[in-house]
Formats: C-alpha cells, structure tokens, sequence
C-alpha cells in the first residue's frame, strides 16, 4: 500500500490527488462490534442524566406538549443520521464532522464543524460532571438518612473540586483504551436501563393515584407540537429535545476502530441506527410520565417549580419510588459518570483527526504507545471541560440549564453543517444510484440540516434576551446567548491563529476538498505509518 508522510510539508510539486484520501492514526482496529458500539452510544446519551437535565427547561418551555417536542426534535435526528450514515459509509474517518464538511465544503467550514462538535462536547462533559456531584451528595444523604448532606452540592468549592474528581477518573478510564471503556460501559448501561423503566412504570401508576393531586392521564394533545404557544417556544423546545438525542454520533467517530461488517452497512452505522430507535422510544415514554406524574404546577414537584427545573429526577425520585429512591439516584450518578467517560470518545477523536490533517498543533494527535488511545486529547478536552465548569460556577445562576441550553445551539450548529455535506458530497452521484440514494443521500439530510441551522440561528436570537435559560445575564445580555457567541467566536480566533502558522490544511494540502465522483478515499486508505 502506498505510504505518505501527512506531517511532512506539501513539496509545491506534490499534486492534491496525493493527499486527498483519509489516512490511519495509530487507532486499534477491529476491538468494538455492533453490541459494544450500541452500549457505548448508550452511555454517552446516558439516559437517566440526560432526562432529568432536559425534562424541566423543555416543559418550562412548552408545557404539556414536552412529549411532542421530544418527538419532533427526533425528525431532524433521523435526517442527519441519513446523512452521516451515507457519509461514514463512503468516508470512515475519526474526524467525522470535521473530515466530511472539509470534503464537502472545504477547510475553513470543516474546521468549524469540527470546533462545533468539540465546543458542544466540553459544555455537555462540564454538565455531566455538575449532575454527578449534585447526585452523589444525593445518594449519600438516602443512604444516611440526613437530607443536609445533599445540600453540600450546593457549596461551591467543595461542588468544584468533587467534579475535577469525577473529570479526572472518567479520563483516566478513556486514557486506558477502549477495551476498559466498554467493559466499564456495559456494567453501567445495564443498570440504569433497567432502573429507568422501573421508574417510567412507577410515574404511569403514580399518576392514576387518586393521591397524587397533580397527575394526570395523558392526552393526544400533548403529542401535538401545534399546541405549542409560539414559535420562539417551539425553537427553545426543539433545542433542548435536540440535546437529549445528541451523542448517538459518537458511535461514529469509532469507524477506525469497529469490526468489520458482513453486510451492506458498516458496524458502526448499524450501531447508529439502532440506537436512534432505542432513544426515541425511550425519551416520549419517560416525558410523557414525567409530564403526567409531575404536572406543571410549582409544588415539590411540579415542573413548573423553578427550583426543581435543571434535576427534576431529584425532587420525583423519592415521592415515586419510595425506598427504592437510591436506586434511581444511583442509576443518574453512574449514568453521568459513564457519560462523562463514553462522552471524551468524540472530542478526543475529533481532535486527533484535526491534528492529524495540520488542522491543530501536531502534539495533540499523539497516541499512546500501550493503550492505543488519544491521551493528549482526551487530557486536553477535559482540562478544558474543568476550567469551563469552574468558572460557570460562578457566573451562572443555575450553571446545569444555561450549559444545556447553549450545547443545544452548539449542536444544531454542526449538525447542520455535517447534515447539510452530504447532499453536497454525493450531488453529482446519488441520482445515478437511484430514487432511494436521492432521498437518503440528497433531500432527507438535506432537509435536515435546514432545520437544525434555522433552530440554531432562531435559539442564538433568542438567547441574548436576559430572561433567556436561568435568566442569568451580563450587561443585560443573556448568558446563553453570550456562551453561544463567545464559543464561536474563540473557534475562528483559534481557526485563524491555526492558519497562520500551519497554512498547509487551510489550502487544501493535507486534506483536499471533492465529491463522491472525484474521491478514491473509499478505496484506497493511506497509511502515515501510525496504523497497519
């Protein structure tokens, strides 16, 4: 197979064609199959960390049509899982957004996808965090019967310094390799799987309970986006849904490190379209309970109390489950740290793929020589995620809804772009493969992306009104607001900072722009003596 050195500089006699396709990093190959890349997605959307962060500020939003909006904030998901499907399929690469815009659209708009899926991931690792400790305080309280001992969470510096510990175990766990992470994923999945139906169950009863004043039986009405107040409403409500499915992708980033696949789709997008199912079903149940146990009133735990709205499986845990309560707090704070550990997987990767293309310092691609595992990353990304969480502690009212909020934008922004480099990618070839390849290729994804960038333009808007996520604000500025364009803005400072003193990616040198007509990456991998 023919070899290039990719970290030598371009010869001005070397043509493009030499350079264009996607190259090994050193990753294992052929460690993770269909069972263990699903258990994987699983942790990183974490369920039972993921609901009780999005449940409140979703209702918040639209009320009784929460169960509709997690429905609807599952359309796009499905379109741009079309598109990363057709895009893996062509180009496996663990750069994914990243790589395939800078195909699609070239390097600068690569680079921003890229920073965009970063960006997201540091906000959603310091959230995780933030949930772990209020848990862990929570389930030593259950266990001692003292309810002060939850209130510890609220001390700053002690909540701080418990996070930085849970960050630094999670990396240290990624840091050994995939093969610690999946046994450590599976044990994990398991058990909060099974307590989260166990849960879902309960709220049904719960809210036929003639005790329970505030339930309800649900009505087709809340399964009716149209209901939703404005549009504004619907836009804040499609983000915070759009948070909940984000992470699925994670799965693939693995694309080099997958078994190989005996049919027509490769393991990891198996993977991926199972999961998407799982979750849909998942997430409508669980708002549809949460919504007809709790109520919107601002009772102990109605959602409409503010104090319960950024963990609302606190304040329900006990008065559903009983005795069973440290079960469910148990099952969140292993749902959050093997999040936190699973989550480091797509930064890590995407960082390693920037690297690796000159998109970033070349420090950062360094795989470890025992583990096989991106150990610069991943210590980079969660040194980040770290400082990012400590100082939201500080400015922020309610640190856990106003990260929520702006990685739901951070996550329409490069979800867009990626959905949307697909039709790009594959416009001169899909029509030539068929009806089917036009819409899963062309105009479902392409469909998809437009949505994602309208919410993302519409939410950004929105977010710079002080009243906007916690009501936090700066100047009379919102908070969200003032994260999302802050994030951006440090992206393409860094962006332009990379192009000066590494201009070889940004001209298409180590990294060529085409489409599916022109590329040979699917046929041909080249090897920069890192891989087999």
């Amino acid at each position: 197979m023919a070899r290039y050195d990719l970290n030598a500089e371009a010869p001005a006699t070397r043509t493009l064609d030499s350079v264009t396709g996607i190259s090994k990093k050193g990753l294992p190959t052929g460690t993770v199959g269909v069972l263990g890349a699903l258990v994987i997605g699983l942790s990183t959307c974490a369920p039972a960390y993921t609901l009780t962060s999005a449940v409140g500020p979703a209702a918040s939003e639209v009320g009784y049509q929460t169960p509709a909006i997690f429905l609807m904030g599952f359309i796009p998901m499905l379109l741009v899982a079309l598109g990363y499907r057709a895009l893996n399929a062509s180009m496996p690469d663990s750069g994914t957004s990243f790589t395939w815009a800078t195909r699609a659209f070239g390097p600068w708009i690569g680079w921003m996808a890229g920073w965009g899926l970063i960006a997201a991931t540091v906000l959603v690792l310091s959230n995780l965090a933030g949930i772990a400790v209020e848990f862990l305080f929570q389930s030593i309280a259950i266990m001692m019967d003292d309810p002060a001992i939850a209130d510890i969470a609220g001390n700053r510096l002690i909540n701080i310094a418990v996070c930085l510990g849970f960050m630094a175990i999670a990396t240290f766990i990624s840091y050994r390799g995939m093969t610690s992470t999946k046994i450590f994923q599976y044990l994990t999945v398991v058990f909060q799987m099974a307590i989260m139906i166990w849960f879902i169950v309960a709220m049904f009863i719960g809210a036929g309970d003639p005790a329970n004043a505030e339930g309800r039986m649900p009505e087709f009405s809340w399964f009716n986006p149209f209901e939703v107040s404005s549009f504004s409403a619907f836009a804040a409500g499609i983000a915070v849904s759009i948070f909940v499915y984000w992470g699925w992708d994670t799965i693939l980033t693995m694309g080099e490190e997958t078994k190989p696949s005996k049919g027509r789709l490769s393991t990891e997008s198996k993977a991926a379209m199972i999961l998407v199912g799982i979750l849909v079903v998942l997430y409508v149940g669980t708002a549809t309970a949460t919504v007809a146990y709790a109520g919107l009133g601002d009772g102990p735990t109605g959602l409409g109390n503010a104090d319960i709205v950024e963990n609302v499986f606190a304040a329900l845990a006990h008065p559903v489950m009983g005795g069973a309560a440290i079960l469910l707090s148990l099952a969140i704070l292993v749902s959050a740290m093997a999040s936190i550990n699973s989550t480091a997987i797509s930064p890590a990767r995407t960082l390693l793929a920037m690297s690796h293309y000159g998109a970033l310092p070349p420090a950062i691609k360094r795989v470890h020589p025992k583990y096989k595992s991106p150990h610069v990353a991943l210590m980079l990304s969660s040194i980040v995620a770290s400082v990012f969480y400590a100082v939201m502690r500080f400015i922020s009212e309610d640190v856990l809804w106003d990260t929520i909020t702006a990685l739901g934008m951070m996550v329409c922004f490069y979800y867009g772009i990626t959905a949307l480099a697909s039709p790009w990618y594959f416009r001169k070839t899909a029509a030539k493969e068929g009806f089917g390849s036009v819409m899963s290729k062309i105009v479902l994804p392409g469909l998809g992306g437009v949505l994602l960038l309208i919410v993302f333009v519409k939410t950004t808007i929105d977010s710079m009104d002080p009243e906007a996520g916690s009501g936090s604000n700066i100047g009379g500025i919102g908070l969200v607001g003032i994260i999302g364009v802050a994030v951006l803005g440090i992206g393409v400072v860094l962006m332009l900072l990379q192009a000066k003193a590494s201009p070889e990616f940004f001209r298409g040198q180590r990294l060529a722009m085409t489409d599916a007509s022109n590329d040979t990456s699917a046929l041909q991998v080249f090897d920069d003596g890192l891989g087999s």
